[in-house]
């Protein structure tokens, strides 16, 4: 099934959360935040402007971003977790 988010939503899949600290200790399963990248899988046309034209949204498909722990809309499909996000909720690009 394919996906196409409107306006200026994007579809967004959380990237793995971190098993391990950075001192090496393995975290377990219950105890593991939610991980705060994602991989943009789709991106919307961008919002309507009061003048009838669209603003381009600054993310393009493939881009890894950080976002908020508890932003957006959760969505499963086909045994995937996915986001439906507001363009305006993601906080950065990671380049």
């Amino acid at each position: 099934m394919k996906i196409r988010p409107l306006g200026d939503k994007i579809l967004v899949q959380r990237l793995e959360a971190e098993t391990k600290t950075t001192s090496g200790i393995f975290l377990p399963e219950g105890a593991a935040e939610k991980p705060q990248q994602a991989k943009v899988i789709a991106v919307g046309e961008g919002k309507v402007l009061d003048n009838g034209e669209r603003a381009p949204i600054g993310i393009k498909k493939g881009d890894t971003i950080i976002l908020n722990k508890w932003g957006g809309s959760e969505l499963k499909l086909d045994g995937k977790e996915y986001l439906v996000m507001s363009a305006d909720e993601v906080l950065a690009i990671v380049e």
